[in-house]
């Protein structure tokens, strides 16, 4: 048997049965399209989370209170004896390479102006934290480099913060109530929008000393250290443990860099593709079961047309071949339908949903195709097998 004579014979049975193909194809491509839309949704997401975390820097080691153990992560500052404060901040700042360093306190509280009055998030930082978190002003300025200990009563608005109390007009150089303590507006922020639904506009940024009094605590949240482009972070992780060790006597903080943050976000969202890609798969079984049966139906129709072609002459492994490529060919038209309706179905979500994450990686979809054809490969051995192992002759009585 020739190649044109496999092809022929191939793609004619194939032809032949056009609705039981169709229909036989027809799941497979439902199972190719739910592994593209669910990985291009799942693809989607991980960028979409990723992208927000890397907004604010990705050149940052982040200090915090108490010791992570192996049962878990750090236990804040409840499992620590010297609680972080505004001078550590300072002496990492001092650190080669290191270009700022940003004190962090947040907390909730009541704020007030204009005759109106909200409960809003209250973030006590420092005069750098429009570097550190890659913030910008809209207007005004943000806080001064004031002594961190005797920092004056000055605040910040979110731009959402700006518009609830303020509205259209201008609040700088107005009075703000933070807590029942007075504060002078010098700025409002621009527009961050939400990150993973958290509404970083409805804040107000007042000096960390002064938070630590608002919400009486003694030490800092976090301290986060920006350093230089290009810097070996292994190197500034030292420095930092170096400076804190010896300000507090061992190691009671956790240091965590922006890319173990990221690898293991990274880490989790694979997961995620993975397991969404593995539902799209559970079609593509129901799929591959259908060929099973269908090209099982097909053996058993032509037996005689099988025990002819072996009567002709035709080998065992060319009867095994013959219904292993029409098994395959079936398989790889429904994927190729399966590809282009998931392509489609996607393009239709990014156009009429924007606010969804979808993302189609090519590499996905290469494989898609590769799994549909190996889907109706593995689907048709048992039956190619089976027509293979015909006896001509009794083939042949069959008709």
């Amino acid at each position: 048997m020739i190649a044109r004579d496999f092809i022929r014979l191939t793609v004619g049975s194939v032809i032949a049965q056009r609705l039981r193909s169709f229909l036989t194809a027809l799941g497979i491509a439902i199972g190719i399209t739910a592994v593209v839309l669910l990985t291009a949704i799942g693809e989607g997401i991980h960028r979409y989370v990723l992208n927000e975390f890397t907004q604010f820097g990705t050149n940052l080691v982040a200090v915090q209170p108490g010791r992570s153990t192996t049962m878990g992560a750090s236990v804040g500052a409840f499992g620590n004896t010297r609680p972080l404060t505004l001078e550590d901040a300072a002496a990492l700042k001092r650190l080669p390479r290191v270009v700022n360093v940003e004190p962090v306190i947040a907390g909730n509280a009541l704020v007030e102006a204009g005759g109106r009055q909200r409960r809003t998030n209250v973030y006590g930082v420092g005069s750098a934290f429009p570097e550190v978190f890659n913030f910008s002003v809209a207007g005004g300025r943000f806080l001064p480099p004031d002594d961190p200990r005797a920092a004056r009563a000055f605040a910040v608005l979110g731009s959402q913060l700006r518009r609830e109390l303020f509205g259209d007009a201008n609040p700088l150089g107005q009075t703000l109530r933070v807590g029942g303590d007075r504060y002078r507006i010098i700025g409002v922020m621009d527009s961050k929008g939400q990150v993973l639904g958290f509404d970083v506009d409805d804040t107000v940024y007042i000096p960390a000393a002064k938070a630590l009094d608002l919400f009486a605590r003694d030490g800092l949240m976090e301290i986060d250290v920006l350093y230089q482009a290009g810097a070996n972070v292994d190197e500034i992780v030292e420095g930092v443990r170096r400076v804190l060790s010896a300000r507090h006597g061992r190691e009671d903080f956790t240091l965590v860099t922006q890319q173990q943050m990221l690898e293991v976000l990274g880490s989790v969202l694979d997961v995620l593709t993975f397991a969404v890609g593995a539902l799209g798969g559970i079609s593509l079984l129901v799929g591959g079961v259908g060929i099973f049966t269908i090209m099982t139906i097909a053996v058993r129709e032509r037996t005689p047309e099988i025990g002819l072609l072996r009567a002709l002459g035709a080998r065992q492994g060319q009867v095994l071949a013959l219904f292993l490529g029409e098994a395959t060919v079936l398989a790889a038209i429904g994927g190729l339908g399966g590809l282009l309706l998931g392509l489609g179905i996607a393009w239709l979500l990014g156009v009429a949903l924007p606010a969804l994450p979808v993302h189609i990686t090519w590499s996905y979809v290469a494989s898609a195709e590769l799994i549909a054809a190996a889907v109706g490969l593995v689907a048709g051995v048992w039956p190619a097998r089976r027509a293979a192992r015909l006896d001509p002759v009794e083939a042949l009585r069959t008709e």
